[in-house]
């Protein structure tokens, strides 16, 4: 009998309609490490492919019962042309639900993955500061030498708050979606730690070589000084040798 044979087939697709939003749409996911939701991204993918295959499947089922219908009596449609409706909806519902959900995920992949990217920018930023602090940590020479380190170190803590910025609001979107939250939350507090000890010994380091090119200045102010009165000294003795003077007839300082 036809319309038992397209009952059948409106019903088998019915249960496969049923048992994909089971698989996928009213699972509860929990994603708490990157692989698993790289899973689940890879996973809803297929799923949203295999439910446009099915488009096939539909558009059959379709043909079937408009055919059957265009040559039954209206007695014997009615019921056909109702499970028909359902099913174009159900299956039109499912294949806009799993589209949605995937580009969702792929959005939180991608957002996971921008993260990743703001953290290891600033990392590597931070590993400058901790090399240059290290390079300026017992710094020798004069002021001018000292006053270009400094320099050095306070275009480097020159830094746009930008990227980390970015990297509060990246976090704060997938945490309340309760993504990654451990993970997030682990790393955060690891590079925020590491941002504030660092920026910290800067700000010490600033005012060390600060004091130490005052210092600098003032030796070099003395040495200077020093200098100017030897050369002065230097010419009186000269002029006494020159004039012959004994020792005894000059001032005790030139003795």
């Amino acid at each position: 009998d036809k319309t038992v044979s397209l009952r059948k087939d409106l019903s088998e697709m019915h249960e496969w309609i049923t048992q994909a939003e089971e698989e996928y749409l009213e699972r509860d996911f929990e994603y708490k490490t990157p692989d698993e939701l790289q899973r689940a991204v890879e996973e809803l993918k297929r799923a949203k492919e295999e439910a446009m295959q099915k488009e096939v499947k539909v558009k059959l089922i379709t043909d079937s019962v408009n055919n059957f219908i265009a040559k039954a009596p209206p007695a014997a449609h009615e019921a056909l042309k109702k499970e028909l409706d359902v099913l174009i909806t159900s299956y039109q519902q499912l294949c806009s639900r799993l589209n949605g959900k995937w580009k969702t995920l792929e959005e939180v992949w991608a957002c996971w993955r921008e993260l990743l990217s703001y953290l290891d920018a600033e990392n590597k930023w931070l590993n400058e500061i901790e090399l240059k602090l290290k390079a300026t940590e017992n710094i020798q020479g004069g002021a001018e030498e000292i006053s270009e380190s400094l320099d050095s170190l306070e275009r480097l803590m020159r830094h746009p708050e930008d990227n980390r910025n970015q990297i509060r609001e990246l976090a704060q979107t997938l945490t309340d979606g309760g993504i990654l939250d451990e993970l997030i939350n682990e790393k955060l507090e690891k590079f925020n730690t590491r941002w504030e000890e660092l920026q910290q010994q800067a700000v010490r380091r600033q005012k060390s070589l600060e004091q130490s090119i005052q210092s600098a200045q003032e030796t070099d102010k003395t040495l200077r000084l020093i200098q100017e009165s030897l050369a002065v000294i230097d010419k009186q003795l000269t002029a006494y040798t020159a004039d012959r003077v004994d020792a005894a007839q000059v001032p005790q300082e030139a003795q």
